[in-house]
């Protein structure tokens, strides 16, 4: 049988992923695709407990405090549990899984945490066998990153904090640690071929329907095989 497409949209804090991932969950339904959505942490699943505690700052005040080892596997239990218990029956019949982060998310988040470039590297290593291999997550068809300027993402996730009245998790409320995450990105990008999308200029955010013309001409290789097209 055929499996499925995953497609994976990534970005750090406040660059638009939800905004993004629902432009392109809408256009596939109007195109007639059988496409289901699915976001990471599954906040609404007991799976996610450890991935809010850490986030949280029960575990610490800062992301460094929880190694990348630790901190990854909370993350990969609850990408495991939403896999087993959701979309694997979607998955194995064919159809779009459209994903806000994945696994891609931990390649950043955690491996700016090791400074040394080889260690580095060992830990990607680590988390493609660990969560691909040993828990046997589907490695994703493609990965879009939405790239949005530091500066950009900092003033709109201060401006969303103040509407919603929100806290900030960990990450956010570090800014050189939200730096350093979008210097992994473009690394991480090109390393393995993610498609990459400018989502500001001139300091300020792109509009969304242009940003999302951008994505779905970076998806179109992989959206003809899943209808078959040459």
């Amino acid at each position: 049988m055929t499996k499925g497409k995953l497609i994976i949209i990534e970005a750090g804090d406040g660059s638009g992923k939800a905004t993004q991932t629902e432009a392109l969950y809408a256009h596939l339904v109007r195109d007639g695709r059988r496409v289901h959505r699915i976001s990471f942490p599954d906040y609404d699943s007991e799976s996610s407990a450890l991935v809010r505690m850490y986030l949280d700052g029960v575990f610490g005040a800062h992301a460094d405090d929880v190694n990348p080892y630790a901190a990854s596997t909370f993350f990969a239990v609850d990408r495991f549990a939403s896999y087993r218990t959701t979309w694997k029956r979607w998955y194995d019949a064919g159809d779009i899984i459209l994903a806000d982060r994945y696994t891609t998310s931990n390649m950043v988040h955690q491996a700016v945490k090791i400074e040394d470039a080889q260690e580095r590297e060992a830990f990607l290593d680590w988390l493609y066998d660990f969560e691909f291999r040993k828990m046997g997550l589907p490695v994703p068809d493609a990965v879009v990153f939405l790239d949005m300027a530091p500066d950009v993402a900092d003033r709109l996730l201060a401006a969303r904090a103040v509407k919603t009245g929100e806290k900030e998790d960990i990450h956010e409320r570090d800014k050189g640690y939200l730096a350093r995450c979008h210097a992994a990105y473009l690394a991480l990008a090109e390393k393995y071929g993610w498609a990459r999308v400018r989502c500001s200029e001139g300091g300020a955010p792109r509009a969304v329907a242009a940003i999302h013309e951008d994505v779905w001409r970076a998806l179109a290789p992989v959206l003809a095989v899943q209808e078959g097209k040459a």
